[in-house]
């Protein structure tokens, strides 16, 4: 006789999926929220474009077109990056064209302005329903705490006018109704965010081949911020090798010359120039192994990136945290590029920061690399004060990272890296 296992308890399971459904509803109604902002203005820039069309039809509204018409592109483009912060990335299309006739052509304007015309009606609609709901539970939740405090001279009438409150049964009823507008929430919030979103995804995506070009000359810029990287790279190791160690060596090969001629006339004098000889060549390689550590640093194949990063952390005049969490190696190539940029980073804070503490965080998520460092120096770096600030920018978009700084006046100052693990 077959014997069937018993069900698994539901409890933990409906319980993780309520949870998830609340966190879904959350997200639903920040969107929605957001693409409140979106819809009010789209409101106003289609009520401008109304009216500039109006005047077009009377002689007078030509001066207008062109300023609608970037009316419509901003509002688009704040639309456009609200959708990429909670989905996949929506390009720019080009500058729209000033000449109505010319913006009339443009797919990309003809859509933008279907767009409008849809999120500043139905998109507000969305929005001010989805964001009543929970309004809606709040009050009639809170309803049996408040419902005394009216006029007694007035009944109460709670929860959309469907009964009148004369009394405290009658208040926890409507605050039974809050559980039900709960339910409500969390069934049609995330299709609401959903069907608002659709709109605008549908309406402000580029054209099929739009995404190529620029990715074309996304990596035509990156390639040439590698080759500039890469001459950078050179000229540094020329200098450092021109500058100190040739001069060591030049040095050596000197004093080596003036001990052999002091050998026959003073033997004391040429000992002590071989001892200064021998000084000049130690100086000479350790400089030389300071150029070539500088080019890869041998920690980094021997260990890890963090041992490298804590290395630096050690020699730097600056009191400097590592708080790295990287269970996973990356390419080499990225991890001297990470290397790189802690260590310039560094060397600009001791320079010039001020600072009394910083900070380097170094984490792996979603097969990226990245990288914060912060300081509470003066603020105020900028990529024009030469600082070596361009440079880890260029060494950052070689690999087809971003770079980010945010140094305010007065400080902190972080500077944020982000590079793909498998560069």
């Amino acid at each position: 006789m077959p014997t069937h296992a018993p069900p698994a308890a539901p409890g933990p399971a409906r319980r993780w999926d309520v949870f998830a459904r609340a966190r879904t509803t959350l997200d639903a109604l920040e969107h929605l929220a957001g693409g409140f902002g979106t819809a009010v203005l789209a409101l106003v820039v289609l009520l401008s474009a109304v009216v500039t069309a109006l005047a077009c039809l009377v002689g007078v509204g030509l001066p207008l077109v062109p300023v609608a018409l970037r009316g419509v592109r901003a509002v688009a483009g704040r639309e456009r990056a609200r959708l990429s912060r909670w989905g996949p990335e929506i390009i720019d299309p080009e500058p729209a064209p000033s000449g109505l006739r010319a913006a009339l052509a443009d797919p990309a304007t003809r859509r933008e302005l279907g767009w409008v015309a849809t999120h500043a009606v139905l998109g507000l609609f969305l929005s001010l329903a989805g964001l009543t709901l929970p309004l809606n539970a709040v009050r009639d939740l809170t309803f049996p705490l408040w419902w005394r405090l009216l006029p007694p001279d007035e009944a109460a009438t709670a929860s959309m006018g469907f009964w009148t409150v004369r009394d405290l049964p009658g208040a926890l009823g409507v605050g039974a109704l809050g559980l039900g507008w709960i339910a409500v929430t969390m069934l049609l919030t995330p299709g609401m965010a959903r069907l608002q979103a659709w709109f605008g995804r549908r309406l402000l995506a580029p054209d099929p081949g739009t995404d190529l070009a620029l990715r074309v000359a996304q990596l035509t810029a990156t390639r040439a911020a590698a080759l500039d990287a890469h001459a950078a790279e050179l000229r540094r190791i020329e200098r450092s090798l021109h500058d100190g160690t040739q001069n060591r060596i030049v040095a050596v090969t000197v004093l080596l010359g003036a001990a052999r001629r002091a050998v026959a006339r003073d033997p004391a004098d040429a000992k002590a120039i071989l001892e200064r000889a021998q000084d000049a060549a130690e100086q000479a390689l350790a400089e030389l192994r300071g150029v070539v550590r500088s080019i890869l640093p041998p920690v980094l194949t021997d260990r890890s990136l963090s041992d490298a990063l804590t290395g630096l952390a050690v020699g730097c005049p600056v009191p400097c945290r590592i708080d790295a969490d990287v269970p996973v190696r990356c390419a080499a190539s990225v991890e001297a590029t990470a290397y790189f940029v802690v260590a310039e980073a560094l060397t600009n804070i001791a320079r010039h920061s001020r600072a009394r503490h910083v900070v380097v965080r170094v984490r792996r998520r979603d097969d990226r690399l990245h990288l914060q460092i912060t300081d509470d120096g003066r603020g105020g770096a900028n990529e024009l004060s030469g600082s070596g600030i361009v440079g880890i920018r260029n060494r950052t978009e070689a690999h087809d990272g971003t770079f980010m700084l945010d140094s305010p006046t007065g400080g902190p100052t972080t500077l944020t890296v982000s590079l793909p693990c498998g560069s």
